[in-house]
Formats: structure tokens, C-alpha cells, sequence
């Protein structure tokens, strides 16, 4: 996972000049060559613990070469049959197994981004009508999402995008265990309703980014039901654990949501792109999406199977479902809920290392697959300023050694180290090489540097 990636020297060695006539054929697989092992990390390495970014399926690749073959639109069920039957079967099979009802279901789009904004953007039209029959008000009502402090930031994006602005999402703060606090949950609704302020949708975590926690759903799912808000929960990365017997029930009130996104790339460890949108009633997205077009007329009576370009923002669309598909026809749910599982505990076991070190410390509790951790010498322990910065230089050291690749968590402020494990070649001795590296490089910057908060 080493190189040199300095943006200008990438760009002389890669950004070559498109050529009038065919390049070379040694020249093109010389290029690509210098693409794949010189210009390019792997995050299916299994040293690779940071973000969360699976290590993608064997069979992926499979299906990825068969999708681009066909190269089926499913914009439109007459361009493609077979694969709109599969997406529409896939995003079924997957709200089932949160537990959501019979007519529930979803679609595939770019990644996890995508899916909040589509189902904000459902949320926000059923609130914005409602507000507009409740109330008679000649244009939609002021609209307000509420997320906690620890929810990704494409919630604020997703506002942003859908008009409403970034400041629409309330930011909620959470408890000593990084989860939403519904209390003050609660408060902010009511503050926003008595200032005639539209609450559109609460936005639960199921699986932060930071520290892997879970917001608490089943109060969550109660508050919204008082207030008759739409529940969407941002499960892209915990959302896989529906799959492993012994983490499911750390989801339990996800079933009573309104909305799920779901990223496949993240925790189901399939390739570039995955993420969807799950709808407790499906048919709420073509009431969102659906447009008309002369060129695309066809008569009802032959029309078949479902457009799902009108399910959401694409009209376009590629079989990007397929390779979920065959990574799970070809894997099984019961191999994927023990990989998954498997790596719960890895986390779990990293945590145990940690505190049996007196030169590491947990920042947090191990939750899901996310262990957060920092190099803390008994001689610097203490100066938050001097960790701080030790950290910082530790995790730059470890990136640029490139034997491990994990990243960092500002948590209060203070600065660590971050190892996520959604990679199914991972196993204990490359957390124990972690911690191997960290130790050798922390004890050499620890001695060469004088750390302290005086120290510019």
C-alpha cells in the first residue's frame, strides 16, 4: 500500500495525451500496468482497517465483466428484463430481512450518499404536503431534519441539495455512549413545531461512522410515531449485521422505520458501487420521481415490469445489483452473518490488546466492528496537547510505513486512531501488527520530538 501518490508526479506518470491514432497495445498495458501496481492502494489488503470500505467479493468482479457485457439500461424494464426483475427481487429480499412489511422495497443508486438524499427527498414531500392540508398554508412549510452530532454529513449535503439548506438538520446531541439523546430529541421537535417549523424527518444512525454506535431505535421509532414523523434510518455501514444471529439484535426498531440506506460496498464487502434506498412502501418513490416523456410512450397495455428509472434521480442506470446478487447466491446469508460476526469480535479483540497495554488506551467502547485507540506513554499522559500531536504524527507515520493502513477519530476533541474491520481477510495478527507498528513508531517520535503543551 506504499507509493509515491504525490498528485503532480501521478499526473505525469498517468495523465497522458488521448492520441489521435491507437496507442501501442504495450504502450496501453504499460499503462495500465503503472495504474494497478504503482499508482493505485488496495483496500482488500487485509492490513487495510481504515474506513469503511469492504474488500469486494471474489465473485464481484464476475458479475461487474457480465453487467458491462450486457450493458442493460434499467432505466426502462423493456431495456431490461432480467436485471430489473433482479434489482426489484434484490431490494425486496433486503427490506424483508430488516423486518420491514410486505409492499416494502427499494432501489440500487451510486452509494450511500444517494441513498439519504432519495429518502430525504421522499420525506420531505410527504412533510411538505402535509403541512400544506394541515395548516393551508399557500407554499410548502419550513422544514427541519433532525440528525445527531455523530450522523454523517450527507445529511447536511442531502438538505442542502433538496433546497431546504444545510441548516435545516438539527444537529443532536448525543450521550457518554455516542448515541442520539432522545430527550433532547424530543425537545428540538417540540421547539421547531412551536415556532411553526415543519419537522420532516428524524434521521437515526444505525452504525456511526466515528465509533460504530447505534442510536436507540426503539425510542427513536416511539418519539416519531407521537409526532408523526417520517423515521429514516442511516444504516449504509451497520446495516449488514441484520445478517450475523448475534448482532441483529443491536438493530432491534429498525423495522419499524420509514426508510433504510443500506451501502452493500461497506459491510457486505461487494465492490464499488452499492448503496440503497429501502422504502416501507415502495411506491413512494415514483410518487417522488416519476416524470413523463413523449420519446418513452408505450401503450399500458404493454407495458411489463417496473421503469425504475422513475423510482429515482437516474433514468439511466446500470445492473450494478448484479454484483450483490451473485456475491450472495454464490456466498449464502449463513457465511456472510459468520464473516460479519467474526468481524465484530476482531474489533472486540483489538480492544482487549488495547487495554492490556500500557502504552495504548480505548478512546471508546468497541461497538460493531470499530475499535477507537491511542498511543498514550505513561510519560505523556495527562498533556492532551502532547497526545494530540503524537497521534497525529503516529497516524501519518503509519500510513507512509504502509504495512498497516488504519485511520484517525477526533472524539472530544482529542486526537486517535481509528481501525474499522468490514474485510474478510482480515484476521488477529494484523491487529496485532498494528499495534506492533504503532508501538515502533510511536516510541521513536515520542523520543525525537519534546512533546509537551508548551512545545510549538
Amino acid at each position: 500500500m506504499t507509493g509515491d501518490f504525490r498528485a503532480d508526479r501521478l499526473r505525469q506518470r498517468l495523465a497522458l495525451d488521448v492520441p489521435e491514432e491507437p496507442l501501442d497495445r504495450a504502450d496501453l498495458l504499460e499503462h495500465l500496468r503503472a495504474l494497478v501496481f504503482e499508482a493505485a492502494i488496495y483496500p482488500g489488503h487485509p492490513g487495510f482497517l481504515a474506513y469503511i470500505s469492504g474488500a469486494g467479493t471474489v465473485p464481484g468482479p464476475a458479475a461487474d465483466l457480465i453487467a458491462a457485457a450486457l450493458n442493460q439500461n434499467l432505466g426502462a424494464f423493456r431495456l431490461s428484463p432480467g436485471a430489473s426483475t433482479i434489482e426489484e427481487h434484490l431490494t425486496s429480499w433486503l427490506a424483508h430481512r430488516f423486518g420491514l412489511p410486505d409492499g416494502a422495497g427499494g432501489q440500487l443508486v451510486a452509494g450511500g450518499a444517494l441513498a439519504n438524499l432519495v429518502a430525504l427527498k421522499v420525506a420531505r414531500d410527504g412533510a411538505a404536503g402535509a403541512g400544506i392540508r394541515e395548516r393551508g398554508l399557500a407554499a410548502g412549510p419550513t422544514l427541519a431534519i433532525y440528525a445527531s452530532t455523530e450522523s454523517h454529513v450527507v445529511q447536511q449535503r442531502g438538505a442542502d441539495v433538496l433546497g431546504l439548506g444545510a441548516g435545516a438538520v438539527r444537529l443532536v446531541p448525543v450521550d457518554g455512549d455516542w448515541r442520539m439523546r432522545v430527550d433532547a430529541l424530543e425537545e428540538a421537535i417540540e421547539r421547531d413545531r412551536a415556532a411553526g417549523v415543519t419537522p420532516a424527518a428524524v434521521v437515526a444512525t444505525a452504525g456511526t461512522t466515528t465509533t460504530g454506535a447505534i442510536d436507540p431505535l426503539p425510542e427513536v421509532a416511539d418519539l416519531c410515531e407521537l409526532h408523526r414523523v417520517h423515521l429514516h434510518v442511516d444504516a449504509c455501514y451497520g446495516g449488514a449485521a441484520v445478517l450475523a444471529d448475534d448482532l441483529r439484535p443491536l438493530l432491534r426498531g429498525i423495522e419499524r422505520a420509514d426508510s433504510i440506506a443500506v451501502d452493500a460496498h461497506k459491510w457486505l464487502y461487494t465492490p464499488l458501487l452499492g448503496g440503497c434506498v429501502l422504502l416501507r412502501d415502495r411506491h413512494l418513490l415514483p410518487a417522488a420521481f416519476s416524470s413523463e416523456a413523449s420519446y418513452i410512450w408505450m401503450d399500458e397495455d404493454a407495458r411489463q415490469g417496473v421503469d425504475l428509472g422513475m423510482h429515482g434521480p437516474d433514468f439511466s442506470r446500470s445492473f450494478a445489483a448484479l454484483r450483490i446478487w451473485v456475491s450472495l447466491l454464490a456466498h449464502g446469508t449463513a457465511a456472510y452473518g459468520r464473516r460479519i460476526s467474526h468481524d465484530a469480535a476482531l474489533a472486540r479483540y483489538l480492544g482487549d490488546l488495547v487495554e492490556a497495554r500500557a502504552d495504548f488506551e480505548l478512546m471508546t467502547p468497541v461497538s460493531l466492528s470499530i475499535c477507537c485507540f491511542r498511543y498514550a506513554p505513561p510519560a505523556l499522559r495527562g498533556d492532551e496537547v502532547a497526545l494530540d500531536r503524537l497521534n497525529q504524527e503516529l497516524l501519518l507515520a503509519l500510513l507512509a510505513d504502509g504495512r498497516v493502513f488504519c485511520s484517525n477519530a477526533v472524539l472530544n476533541g482529542r486526537f486517535g486512531l481509528r481501525a474499522c474491520i468490514v474485510n474478510f481477510r482480515t484476521e488477529a495478527e494484523h491487529l496485532e501488527l498494528l499495534l506492533e507498528v504503532a508501538t515502533e513508531h510511536g516510541e521513536r517520535l515520542a523520543a525525537a520530538v519534546p512533546y509537551s503543551a508548551g512545545t510549538d
